[in-house]
């Protein structure tokens, strides 16, 4: 890895100083390659972060263009960006941002026909996808490639955070904790609505552990279910097992 310059050590010195970070750990930040899919509520602090932190190539999937509904939660984008397309928003942000980072632009809606060609560019897979159809495509493509995939979800109040490695011995898959579309539950957040914070909270929990899966520290949370009810202001855990009935995983 190339050293950083002057500007990098400045801009990045708080990661410097810490132990389980350090010169080592930036540079494989700026080594890595991370797809985040869906630039809104989820997306758009977890962008953020990744670009603060010195990701070095982000790739953005939206097929959207910035509404003016989006933005009580999607903070990336402002009111001059309505109409704009959510990639083109996102990129324009991140690189004022930091201009050490370079953007992709994935202007597509991600499917099972061309999941897995876009995820092979990538290191870490971000999922903040709005449909069930995508969370499996993107699952399968990152199971198949051996990708980490770090998936995030909001619901009105409520918000959940896993990480999966299914393509390891004793860790699970997406299909594992959810093998299918659960059946009339896929509601838009126009009609259930949602607390435009909680987006913020998910999404920064979900750069996190990108950063935890680039850099290495502390243990990952591959095998866990984090969830987080914003109405009682409570976190807790549960164990993820690996399904070895699972038709994605269980015969690896």
């Amino acid at each position: 890895m190339s050293t950083l310059t002057d500007e990098q050590l400045e801009r990045y010195a708080r990661h410097i100083v810490l132990r389980e970070v350090g010169g080592t750990g930036q540079r494989k930040l700026r080594a890595a390659r991370v797809l985040v899919i869906g630039a809104g509520g989820l997306g758009s602090p977890c962008l953020q972060y990744l670009a603060a932190a010195g990701v070095g190539t982000l790739g953005v999937v939206d097929d959207d263009v910035v509404d003016l509904s989006n933005l009580q939660r999607q903070v990336l984008h402002g009111t001059p960006d309505i109409g704009r397309p959510k990639v083109d928003s996102a990129a324009d942000a991140l690189t004022r941002l930091n201009p050490d980072v370079t953007v992709v632009r994935h202007a597509l809606r991600l499917d099972a026909g061309n999941a897995a060609g876009i995820i092979a560019g990538y290191d870490v897979v971000a999922d903040g996808s709005d449909s069930f159809a995508t969370r499996f495509a993107v699952a399968d493509a990152c199971l198949a490639q051996r990708t980490p995939l770090v998936s995030a979800a909001v619901g009105p109040f409520e918000g959940q955070l896993a990480v999966f490695r299914g393509y390891e011995p004793d860790k699970p898959c997406y299909r594992c904790f959810l093998p299918e579309a659960p059946a009339g539950q896929e509601r838009t957040c126009a009609q259930a609505g949602v607390l435009g914070a909680l987006t913020g909270v998910m999404g920064s929990l979900q750069a996190l552990e990108v950063l935890r899966e680039i850099i290495g520290f502390g243990p990952s949370m591959a095998g866990r279910l984090l969830l987080y009810d914003a109405l009682a202001s409570r976190m807790r855990d549960i164990g993820l097992p690996k399904d070895p009935g699972c038709p994605a995983c269980g015969g690896r």
